[in-house]
């Protein structure tokens, strides 16, 4: 079903620039502006140069090409795949960047599971259109049991890394590239009979649909695809956390939930079972719902009932810190505060593969993988 093959990637010369971790950064979108000028001091070619360029979008181009004429980036002359494997506080997740073939939703091969909205899209729309290059990944899940890809990954994995780095946060980053034709193709024929659903980069999977239409390009073109992390959604060290929603307006109290006495004891209250916490006026409750996927029955049940005509995004904010959505609603941020737990993958690809679509927010994904690791130029006649 999915169109998965290796790609000529652009990475950085560690001749040039040295130990890798002073290139990488956090993605563009968890960045915050005041934590920009110390990634630019860090170094001269820190790759938020390149995905944080404010609207100065030509002039992240010029310097992308600067950086290939002086030998700061180099492009692989052959198509690789690139495993790479992240070890951090807690676990280590495995995966593998790709070029994932485009298609619209709704015809199989790449699955949404949440809503999204239209600023970001055009940020990044801008960038691809100045610049004609993926500097960040997206990051898709599969399921791999019960096809030879687990085994065909742990072959890849083997013998020593060519990459090794370390971030500031503490983990540490391994990448293998992966030449051998024959495997490459046994890697694209597991992954043509699956679906992939997107875990992180809905916008830009979009935007990267909108660019491929708006340049005319053609089936097999690079410009046709997407660069992706591809994670097996078994992995042990794919982790998955809930963001918690604050309302602006309480039009209506909720009540009729089991009563919790601190926050602790209400997230706790959550696990293993259909509800969610609500917070307001300094109570904590925990609210029994009915339905396979909390967050879905949240909106349906609760959230859409209480906002009526008005609209989710204007009147919700978001935050993965539940204590934060605490000190929200008594600042007067917000008038209420659900909380959830991690939402289950598997229910979410099952709702995926029905056509089912969650709420903006569903799922956010830690770590993330830095960005800087691999690029890929959209002009080409192939990735």
């Amino acid at each position: 079903m999915a169109v998965v093959v290796p790609l000529h990637g652009i990475r950085y010369s560690a001749a040039a620039v040295g130990d890798l971790s002073s290139v990488v950064a956090p993605p563009y979108d968890v960045i915050p502006d005041e934590a920009l000028p110390a990634l630019l001091n860090r170094s001269p070619y820190n790759v938020v140069r390149l995905t944080r360029p404010g609207t100065n979008y030509q002039g992240a181009a010029r310097l992308e090409q600067e950086w290939l004429e002086q030998g700061v980036l180099a492009e692989e002359s052959k198509p690789a795949f690139y495993l790479y494997e992240q070890a951090f506080e807690g676990g280590v997740r495995r995966g593998v960047f790709g070029a994932v073939g485009l298609s619209p939703y709704g015809g199989g091969q790449v699955l949404p599971h949440e809503k999204t909205h239209g600023g970001a899209k055009a940020d990044r729309l801008e960038l691809y259109r100045a610049t004609a290059t993926a500097f960040e990944p997206l990051w898709f899940v599969y399921r791999g049991a019960g096809t030879a890809l687990p085994k065909l990954l742990e072959e890849g994995f083997s013998g020593e890394p060519d990459t090794l780095f370390h971030t500031s946060e503490g983990d540490s980053h391994r990448i293998w590239t992966a030449r051998d034709p024959r495997w490459q193709a046994s890697i694209t024929e597991e992954f043509s009979r699956l679906p992939l659903l997107i875990a992180d980069g809905h916008h830009r999977y979009e935007t990267a649909l909108t660019y491929a239409d708006e340049v005319g390009a053609s089936a097999g073109a690079a410009a046709r695809h997407a660069l992706v992390l591809l994670v097996d959604i078994e992995d042990p060290g794919l982790v998955v956390q809930p963001t918690h929603r604050v309302m602006r307006v309480a039009p209506v109290k909720v009540i009729g939930g089991e009563p919790a006495p601190a926050l602790e004891e209400t997230l706790a209250a959550l696990v293993g079972r259909a509800a969610v916490g609500h917070y307001a006026g300094g109570a904590f409750q925990v609210l029994p719902l009915e339905g396979e996927l909390p967050l879905v029955e949240l909106h349906r049940q609760v959230i859409d009932n209480l906002l009526g005509r008005r609209s989710a995004e204007d009147q919700l904010i978001y935050t993965r810190d539940a204590a934060e959505a605490v000190r929200w609603v008594d600042e007067g941020k917000g008038q209420q505060a659900f909380f959830l737990a991690a939402p289950d993958l598997a229910v979410v690809l099952k709702l995926a593969e029905q056509g089912r679509v969650l709420p903006q927010k569903s799922t956010y994904f830690h770590p993330k993988p830095p960005s800087g690791i691999v690029f890929m130029r959209l002009d080409r006649a192939a990735p």
